[in-house]
């Protein structure tokens, strides 16, 4: 009689454990797939309206964040973060990531998921002037990352000043100290998104065999007087602009030519070096901090200095300069990056364009202007012919 109790119990047991466990599996599968399924229905949605040229508007938010009291560990496989390279080429090329921003943390959670991968490494710039809170999520994320972290100094951005060209270098100077021997650096704001895998990227870089991507041409009538005339950066409780002293400024050092072009670039770690090592370089930053936005004549004037005033070492840099022919030995595929350029505010899309071309582009959103400054909430990505969960 006692034998078949104890069978009986034991039969019981077995079964509440392995009902336990296969329960505790199928809530797990349901919660690791919620996020993958809702941003894709979101996602495929937002961009049919996109492309049908329909106002947008996403409000819900699917990632789980650390911010909170979720830990790290729970936070990394419920968001799907990859832990580990995905490929050898990938693993020997890292990259190095300067992300400067200052508001909508959810948008910036998304980037900085959408880029991360475990061998690269992330120089996080937040604006002084951003909010306790804002300052504090950015921290509570960085710390569930060995590769990713705050930038040693801080500057209070003033669009269109030097600080949002000095808050590039405090990363990039970061970055020199790290142990990780990255390949490139590439500098985003905080409305990017990338429509490539790492491993594309690190395709489409390796196609420059060492040299930048920095194109530009010489400054066109309406950006001559950004660097003719002295700027001031104003910073009060009002806001934060940049005003034209009327003050005509003095020649370029070391008779430089002042070039025009992006700000957004992605340059070789023997490049980022020379910036903070040459004298021209360091001459040119102190000259170019009373102008109106340096940070779209500083790298592609230095990236046009003439080979043979370098080291011969230093071939860095690139032809992809505005009218120039590529030269026929470089064979790179297209690629494109999503990125809304005035970085310091984001309005819901009426339409899309995607560009290819074969030079790094930065594909513009158009915005709608009747559109509401509060309505910061859009988060979405359209590629044709594929879709990706972001």
């Amino acid at each position: 009689m006692n034998f078949w109790k104890y069978w009986f119990f034991a039969f019981m047991g077995v079964s509440v454990v392995i009902f336990v466990i296969l329960y505790s599996d199928q809530l797990s599968q349901q919660k690791s797939h919620r996020n993958s399924s809702v941003e894709r229905d979101l996602g495929i949605h937002a961009c049919k309206d996109a492309l049908d040229e329909k106002s947008t508007f996403l409000w819900e938010k699917t990632l789980m964040s650390p911010v909170g009291s979720v830990n790290c560990k729970d936070y990394l496989i419920q968001n799907r973060y990859i832990t580990r390279p995905l490929s050898k080429e990938e693993a020997e090329f890292p990259l190095a990531y300067v992300m400067v921003i200052h508001k909508d943390f959810n948008t910036f959670e998304r980037l900085f998921r959408a880029v991360y991968m475990p061998q690269n490494i992330y120089c996080i710039h937040v604006d002084e002037k951003a909010t306790i809170q804002f300052k504090k999520s950015v921290w509570q994320l960085l710390s569930c990352f060995k590769n990713a972290f705050l930038a040693s100094k801080m500057e209070p951005v003033v669009y269109a000043g030097i600080s949002r060209l000095q808050a590039d270098l405090n990363c990039l100077e970061d970055l020199l100290a790290s142990e990780v021997p990255w390949k490139y650096s590439i500098n985003t704001c905080g409305q990017d998104f990338p429509l490539k895998s790492n491993r594309e990227i690190v395709q489409y870089l390796k196609g420059f065999k060492g040299k930048n991507i920095t194109p530009g041409v010489l400054p066109p009538d309406h950006a001559v007087k950004r660097t003719r005339y002295v700027y001031q950066e104003h910073l009060d409780r009002g806001g934060s602009y940049m005003k034209n002293t009327g003050i005509l400024k003095t020649s370029p050092p070391h008779q430089l030519t002042i070039y025009f072009g992006t700000a957004y670039v992605a340059l070789t770690r023997e490049f980022v070096k020379f910036v903070f090592q040459d004298q021209r370089a360091i001459d040119l930053l102190q000259w170019s901090k009373d102008t109106y936005s340096p940070d779209e004549h500083f790298w592609v004037t230095l990236n046009r200095i003439p080979v043979s005033t370098i080291a011969p070492a230093c071939l860095w840099v690139s032809a992809l300069r505005g009218g120039d022919p590529e030269p026929a030995t470089l064979e790179i595929p297209p690629f494109s990056w999503l990125q809304y350029r005035s970085c310091w505010h984001i309005r819901a899309p009426l339409s899309m364009k995607f560009l290819q071309a074969r030079v790094l582009e930065w594909v513009a959103i158009s915005f709608s202007r009747r559109s509401s400054r509060l309505r910061d909430q859009t988060r979405f990505s359209c590629i044709p012919g594929e879709f990706f969960t972001i």
